[in-house]
């Protein structure tokens, strides 16, 4: 971006009247372009690697106004995605590898992309594909209307009819008990400016959603909607294991919903009781009906001994987030950075 100025005006008088002389010195001031990281996150990716980089310089080659690098976070692949990842660090010197010494999980590759991450602005952008490159023009454009938090929301995805049903019912069910405003269909996929990166950065939790903590932090947030696409090359490495996993690690990172569950659900059941205990006695007493101690027992255990294993299990599952932050270990451990030309600025990486 260029300005042009001028430095001094010399204003002469003569006998006929005053003469303006407009003595212009002008000068250039080019402001340095500002920088967008781009972090991208693979696991067991090695057909999308290459596509992935290829798509990304098409889009951002459409942008001129900003200077970008790209982050390839590969999260212990057991494929050859970290050779491909090192082939265009070589080719390209905007782009650095980053090669985590397992896999450490989806959340522990968004961190590590974004620690590595100095623009001014981050946007994650997944590996597979599924979301389109092409979004992040529309995520710079509310950046620069003024907007620190850009989210991508799925209004469609090309799941299956069951896993689509499950994704939106978790996110409503999330977003009800949660104690953060989350919005809903929105995954990973987003920008966010250097001051909402470093906000994250000072979070100290191991235990971490990093959706919820880009709620938790606040600032000006606005939303892009997009169509998720299909993944055409590789398979994906969730499963629906993988996938409660992450839905427990939101409800026990941003939500005391369950625990409230147990203190209303254990005085429901102690005023219940004394309501069945109260008309079992006054049949006895009233109606002369005999007492069914063995049943009365057994139907007792069942019940009392399921409300505690219920909720001995929920209290132990945010006994186990206690214990993990405790432990204060990384979130994840790096074996390997190839950096590219930006992050070799930044001698402090």
């Amino acid at each position: 971006m260029v300005f042009t100025t001028y430095r001094r005006v010399n204003i002469l008088r003569s006998r006929k009247g005053i003469k303006i002389k407009l003595n212009l010195e002008f000068s250039t001031m080019k402001t340095k372009k500002k920088h967008i990281s781009i972090g991208v996150i693979c696991f067991n990716e090695e057909p999308n690697v290459a596509f992935a980089y290829k798509e990304l310089v098409e889009i951002t080659d459409k942008n001129k106004k900003y200077n970008y690098d790209f982050i390839f976070v590969d999260n212990g692949s057991t494929d050859n995605t970290r050779e491909e990842i090192r082939n265009i660090t070589k080719k390209d010197k905007r782009v650095a590898g980053v090669f985590l010494s397992r896999n450490f999980g989806n959340e522990a590759s968004v961190q590590a992309s974004l620690d590595y991450a100095q623009g001014d602005a981050y946007v994650c952008f997944e590996g597979d594909l599924q979301d389109p490159a092409r979004i992040i023009l529309d995520f710079i454009k509310e950046w620069e209307k003024g907007f620190d938090v850009v989210v991508g929301v799925r209004t469609k995805t090309a799941d299956n009819f069951i896993m689509t049903k499950v994704r939106k019912l978790y996110y409503r069910i999330f977003k009800s008990i949660s104690n953060i405003e989350v919005p809903v269909d929105a995954g990973s996929f987003a920008l966010i400016d250097k001051k909402v990166m470093n906000a994250i950065k000072q979070l100290p939790e191991k235990h971490r959603f990093n959706r919820g903590l880009r709620a938790w932090v606040g600032f000006k947030t606005t939303f892009v909607n997009y169509h998720r696409r299909p993944r055409q090359r590789g398979k994906s490495s969730y499963n629906l294991l993988g996938y409660i996993h992450h839905a427990e690690k939101s409800f026990y990172g941003f939500s005391y919903v369950p625990l409230d569950i147990i203190v209303y659900a254990g005085l429901f059941i102690v005023i219940l009781s004394f309501i069945f205990i109260i008309i079992y006695l006054s049949s006895f007493i009233l109606f002369d009906q005999k007492i069914e101690i063995p049943k009365l027992i057994l139907f007792s255990i069942v019940l009392f001994g399921g409300i505690q294993l219920l909720a001995l299990s929920i209290i132990g599952k945010y006994i186990q987030v206690i214990v993990e932050e405790t432990k204060a270990r990384p979130v994840y451990i790096v074996e390997e950075v190839v950096k590219n030309s930006f992050l070799e600025k930044n001698k402090s990486i």
